[in-house]
């Protein structure tokens, strides 16, 4: 009796550890943001220029935004061997109101991006994110309006 005893205790005290992470409670869980989104175009308007680029051709870029966070990553598709490699990565918090959705970026490759804030009007319509807003930095001369096209990808 005392071993079944002695063998409930430690059950019992093994099931009452909680090692899972614990979500702020600050956070909305019901955030339509949250998930990995594939890039699919970029457009950039500056100075009256318009540049569109396919991020399904020699580009890949993903974002991943969970409820606090968001992270980028960018890179080429010949995994470096030609003229066009790229790598490009960044990250940092985000705010959440209705539509408008603010990026503080903490961590950036481009360094001189790091410390910005960039304020976009989001909309999703089923599984596709529209992003769209001004990039300033005075101090690199940038100026312009971004729109991207995500869609979600699947687990």
């Amino acid at each position: 009796m005392k071993k079944l005893a002695g063998f409930l205790l430690i059950s019992l005290s093994l099931f009452s550890c909680d090692e899972s992470p614990k979500m702020p409670t600050d956070v909305k869980v019901d955030n339509p943001l949250i998930g990995t989104w594939q890039l699919v175009t970029g457009t950039l308007v500056e100075k009256g220029n318009t540049t569109v680029t396919d991020y399904t051709k020699k580009l890949s870029f993903i974002k991943i935004i969970n409820p606090t966070h968001f992270a980028f990553t960018q890179h080429d598709l010949t995994k470096g061997k030609d003229s066009g490699a790229v790598f490009s990565s960044g990250a940092g918090k985000y705010e959440l109101k209705d539509s408008t959705y603010t990026e503080h970026l903490e961590y950036c490759s481009a360094r001189e991006w790091e410390g910005n804030d960039f304020t976009f009007t989001v909309t999703i319509q089923g599984d596709t994110l529209v992003q769209r807003g001004i990039e300033k930095i005075e101090s690199e001369g940038i100026d312009r309006l971004n729109i991207e096209k995500y869609v979600r990808l699947k687990n």
